[in-house]
């Protein structure tokens, strides 16, 4: 039984967990409401330091994929080699997501974050000074670790710092103001990096990551200064509920992972972005390069196109999303895995090199999937109490970068099986197989999205329930 506030007054709600016998709700008594306002200015700054933090993180994430050529150059290493080091990457960050939250949980937003800027400045410091493969693969595990505070982080301020009902519009914008960190990995840092040397661009970044550590430790609080802890306010009730997840981890994790609405979101999250991932934070550039034979200066707008289209959608599904919470799934995240099923496979059976257009036509099917993604938080956020707010979004964030650090492994496995694993032996027909290797991954997780939308629909008594034989 948890106890909340209703305008004023003290009511008691059963939780799901207190009647089925599970993880105790913990919520601490509020002795008063809060006002229900919009938020003030003070909001608005820690979020803008708190998303522009993301921006940079997502900077550290995406600094190779307009280098990739570069990096195999500078660690003579081959495709299987490059891949390896977005999949450490993106395994220590997939990895970190649920210790992330349930540290979030324990300790909030702002150590967490600035710590999470000391471990990419220290990544990237290494990688600038890096004179082998060994110790270039911790540089991106230290950034992998880092990464995976920020985001969730970031989402935490949302709750704390937002009334529940801009949540997914907030959402939506925080990924929207984060995707211009790939425009500056693909601009700015190539330029850099071509101007002057591999040592100089990434000791940059690391040098903007420790003022970023120093910034969020100076700027960003847990919650307001009237809040004697991380609270939600839902202004449509004036309910006040701690955020903070149940002690027994494991407890909260089994007890979140129960829920078919959470596991809607993790597949949800496996299914949508995982193209456009391993396309921009690593397969991208070479494909279009040494595949396609476009110059670099073409292939990098083709990849800021995708990164552009994708802002532009973030708030049109965020929008939609709100309107059509029932059906989110069938109408906003199947289509969006379809559009990018088949531009990848138009351009994979086209005869010959792909024209301009529908290479165009590609990289905006797959900025369709970055939007689309992050309706798997609104799953999270929906089905889960606020007690299991971080360690839902931690199993959710996971699931993206799961399938993404699978698919980067399979296409540079692939382009090796078929000797093309350096840039000078990459080819169109080589890329075409290895991109190939991405249809199971959608056929899978477009599975288990019907699969989990039924039994959530089941839950929710929206459908009835199937007859047992």
């Amino acid at each position: 039984m948890t106890t909340v506030v209703l305008g004023g007054r003290r009511e008691q709600a059963h939780s799901p967990e207190a009647s089925r016998g599970g993880t105790r709700t913990r919520v601490d008594q509020v002795t008063r409401a809060l006002p229900v306002s919009a938020p003030g200015w003070r909001s608005w700054l820690i979020w803008g330091v708190g998303v522009t933090a993301y921006m940079l993180a997502i900077t550290n994430r995406a600094s190779l994929s307009a280098v990739g050529v570069d990096a195999a150059d500078r660690f003579n290493a081959d495709a299987a080699t490059l891949s390896l080091f977005a999949v450490v990457q993106l395994a220590v960050y997939g990895g970190m997501q649920i210790p992330i939250g349930v540290l979030l949980d324990r300790y909030g937003s702002r150590p967490i974050m600035a710590i999470g800027m000391l471990l990419m400045a220290v990544g990237q410091f290494v990688m600038a000074v890096s004179p082998s493969i060994g110790v270039a693969l911790i540089a991106r595990m230290l950034l992998g670790a880092g990464d995976a505070a920020i985001f969730p982080a970031v989402l935490r301020l949302v709750a704390t710092w937002f009334p529940a009902q801009r949540g997914p519009l907030m959402v939506q914008l925080t990924g929207l103001v984060g995707q211009c960190g790939q425009l500056l990995a693909l601009i700015p840092l190539a330029a850099l990096l071509h101007a002057t040397s591999w040592s100089i661009a990434f000791g940059s970044i690391a040098g903007l990551g420790v003022l970023f550590a120093i910034l969020t430790w100076a700027v960003i609080r847990n919650h307001p200064p009237e809040q004697k802890a991380d609270v939600s306010v839902n202004t449509d009730t004036g309910a006040i509920r701690v955020v903070t997840s149940a002690i027994d981890t494991g407890t909260g994790i089994r007890a979140a992972w129960a829920h078919p609405g959470t596991r809607l979101a993790f597949w949800s999250h496996f299914t949508t972005p995982f193209a456009g991932t391993a396309f921009l934070l690593l397969w991208g550039m070479p494909f279009l390069t040494a595949g396609e034979g476009l110059s670099n200066a073409a292939a990098a707008s083709l990849l800021s196109l995708n990164v552009i289209v994708a802002m532009a959608l973030g708030p049109l599904i965020g929008e939609l999303s709100r309107r059509i919470p029932l059906r989110r799934s069938r109408a906003l995240v199947i289509p969006s895995v379809a559009v990018q099923v088949v531009a990848w496979l138009a351009v994979i059976l086209w005869p010959g090199p792909a024209p301009t257009w529908l290479l165009v036509a590609l990289v905006v099917a797959l900025a369709a999937g970055g939007p689309a993604s992050m309706i798997a938080f609104d799953h999270a956020r929906t089905h889960n109490p606020a007690h299991r707010l971080s360690t839902a979004t931690g199993l959710t964030n996971s699931g993206g970068f799961l399938a993404a650090l699978i698919a980067i492994f399979l296409i540079g496995l692939t382009l090796d099986l078929q000797g093309a694993g350096t840039p000078d032996t990459y080819s169109l027909e080589a890329f075409r197989w290895a991109f190939a290797t991405q249809l199971p991954l959608w056929a899978l997780g477009v599975t288990f999205i019907s699969i989990e939308r039924k039994r959530t629909r089941i839950r929710m008594g929206l459908d009835p329930e199937r007859p047992r034989r």
